[in-house]
């Protein structure tokens, strides 16, 4: 497992380091082209009921993403995140400023006291975020694995899509058991299907 987990880490921190080299206007240029291409995706555009999320800081920015989908009316779902059994509960967001609170991972989400749960099987597309990426759909994520315990919970009929910057695509990721691929990854200069 170590072996495995090792790498793994090394691969959060080259990721960490390119990201950093990147200047602001950059990452923020090669974000509105992800963007771009994401609003142009047939499966996207078909999509009514997205589930998204509020980005960390080495994830594509999704707040402009999300605004977006709510301006084009659909159904944008984040999750909420039980620290304790590391369980995301998905919640209808209707207004990014008035239905989001401080979470518990210190990253904002959906205030359960404004929002409502959503069946997963409502979710018609899934954006899935990550750290780094390889061709073959393989994703690290924070490492807490709250979207691997997602991802089989998800219709097979719902696409799983990931956001990245090219930066953020790696050679090779060795994966786990209990680690789950997406079927596509959306970069500012590509997409990439999973092979």
């Amino acid at each position: 497992m170590d072996e495995i987990r090792k790498p793994k880490e090394e691969i959060r921190n080259d990721i960490a380091k390119r990201l950093a080299a990147l200047a602001d206007s950059a990452v923020e240029a090669k974000a509105r082209q992800i963007e771009k291409r994401l609003f142009e995706f047939a499966n996207f555009l078909e999509a009514n009921v997205v589930l998204l999320y509020i980005n960390s800081a080495s994830e594509v920015n999704s707040r402009d993403i999300i605004k977006s989908c709510l301006d084009y009316n659909k159904i944008v779902i984040l999750p909420a995140f039980n620290i304790d059994t590391y369980e995301m509960k998905l919640m209808k967001v209707d207004n990014l400023e008035t239905d989001l609170k401080l979470g518990p991972r210190g990253i904002y989400e959906p205030n359960e006291t404004r929002c409502n749960v959503v069946p997963i099987e409502c979710i018609d597309i899934a954006i899935i975020p990550g750290t780094a990426f390889d061709e073959k759909g393989g994703r690290i994520g924070s490492g807490e694995g709250y979207y691997d315990r997602l991802i089989p919970k998800l219709s097979i009929t719902t696409r799983k899509v990931a956001l990245a910057f090219e930066n953020q695509i790696t050679q090779q990721i060795q994966m786990e058991s209990h680690d789950k691929h997406v079927d596509i990854i959306i970069t500012e200069k590509r997409i990439i299907y999973k092979i």
